[in-house]
């Protein structure tokens, strides 16, 4: 995998130092399920941020609001000092989806072509563009296969090329190495360390947890859709008095639930205690 061709992005917005902004965010959805609690998080431009949760935290629906694939019960978010309803907004925004959402009629250059041309890009600079991300990721031999003749590695080879075409100066990998082998991972992780480098700000979840340490500047615990902790690596392995982020990670995230599970049941034994006992 080569590294990304030199990226030139716009300046950001006088006074705004966030790339993401995102104030008192809540997300109750029709069934009453309330899946983001009064949510703030800024991330700093050309940060490298980690999410770490545990599935149903509200990772999903955070990237959704973001990206505006879902709407907000209430609160504000902005890019780069934009607001995130706007289409300046999303044009700054490139994402690479955990689940592989490709049109399965498509070749891998139509997907490239076809996604630049819904960014405003013109024919030809959509279609140079999509050669040069075919080259950057390895994708030459499958240029003219239809996506559901790839490969597992070679669809998510695809999703983070697309995700990337249109220049974007934040870009979110929602589980990007999940299901591919060790190798593609770090050939994922050398070419978006690369692309960080040349400024590119980056929000990544994952469930692997050295994945974040190793990639991140700073990384966000999020549970039951509110932010329960934030640091570097150290710094939280640090506030917690532990050796290692899974320790952080069980304390927090997984130290909570299971805190909230046992008094449950503690409480429902209480409730159902013996008759002679309490006579």
């Amino acid at each position: 995998m080569s590294q990304p061709a030199t990226v030139t992005t716009p300046a950001p917005r006088a006074g705004s130092s966030a790339a993401l902004s995102v104030r008192g965010l809540t997300k109750r959805y029709a069934d009453g399920t309330l899946a983001l609690e009064d949510l703030d998080l800024d991330i700093p431009a050309g940060s490298f941020f980690g999410l770490l949760g545990p599935n149903g935290a509200g990772k999903t629906t955070l990237i959704g609001a973001v990206c505006n694939l879902i709407r907000m019960t209430s609160g504000e978010i902005t890019v780069f000092g934009q607001p995130g309803n706007g289409m300046a907004a999303r044009r700054m925004i490139g994402i690479a989806e955990q689940e592989p959402n490709l049109d399965k009629f498509l070749t891998v250059f139509e997907t490239l072509l076809y996604h630049g041309g819904y960014y405003g890009m013109g024919g030809r600079e959509a279609a140079e563009r999509a050669e040069q991300m075919i080259d950057a990721f390895d994708l030459r031999a499958k240029r003219d296969v239809e996506a559901p003749k790839l490969s597992g590695g070679m669809r998510r080879r695809l999703l983070l090329a697309r995700a990337l075409l249109h220049r974007p100066r934040l870009v979110i990998l929602d589980e990007p190495t999940a299901g591919v082998d060790l190798e593609l991972r770090h050939e994922l992780w050398q070419y978006i360390r690369a692309l960080h480098a040349q400024g590119t700000t980056i929000l990544l979840t994952t469930h692997y947890l050295e994945e974040a340490e190793a990639l991140c500047d700073e990384i966000a615990l999020i549970s039951d859709g509110r932010i329960v902790a934030r640091d570097t690596s150290e710094g939280l392995k640090l506030a917690h008095g532990v050796n290692s982020l899974e320790e952080v990670y069980l304390r927090t995230v997984a130290g909570g639930r299971a805190a909230m599970t046992e008094r449950e049941v503690n409480g429902s034994e209480s409730s159902g205690s013996d008759p002679e006992q309490s006579s």
